[in-house]
């Protein structure tokens, strides 16, 4: 249930009023709600739905459609596996192969800690240390399976040091 004395929710109103309430200006509100609240949650996207005057799942369609749009809040880190051709032929698969079957997931997915979310992306421009990873906005190349756990479990360490 959407808080009206929520600040963020209050800025989400400013920006759909900016908008004009336009049916038309849909993704440009999802992309506004995104950034305030971190993600798109039900209540967000019925609240766009009812601002905008579209049916909520015309809402729902366009946030799940496009990949840019998280349904879910975010880890804390994130860990993005290239898998453009370079890192494709060089491994990928490997290194979400091993993450896969150490945190028992999927990519795309979180950590049940919030600690961190994992991800693809066609191509970052890493090819000539392929395969490679961002992690955590730092890019690391020449990995395996093991190295990229490693360097995943070495991150969430430090910052259970830190707590």
């Amino acid at each position: 249930m959407i808080d009206l004395q929520d600040k963020r929710v209050q800025m989400l109103e400013k920006s759909l009023r900016k908008l004009g309430f336009e049916k038309s200006a849909l993704i440009e509100a999802l992309h506004n709600a995104q950034e305030i609240f971190g993600y798109l949650d039900n209540d967000t996207l019925k609240y766009i739905a009812t601002k905008l005057k579209l049916p909520a799942s015309k809402v729902l369609g366009v946030a799940t459609f496009y990949h840019y749009f998280r349904l879910k809040p975010k880890g804390k880190y994130t860990c993005v596996v290239c898998t453009g051709t370079a890192c494709y032929i060089k491994g990928a698969n490997q290194l979400i192969e091993a993450l896969e079957k150490k945190y028992n997931l999927k990519m795309g997915q979180t950590l049940n800690d919030n600690s961190v979310t994992f991800l693809t992306s066609r191509c970052f421009g890493a090819c000539a240390m392929a395969p490679a990873v961002v992690l955590n906005s730092q890019t690391i190349g020449f990995l395996n399976g093991q190295k990229i756990v490693d360097s995943v479990e070495g991150l969430r360490n430090k910052d259970e040091e830190l707590s």
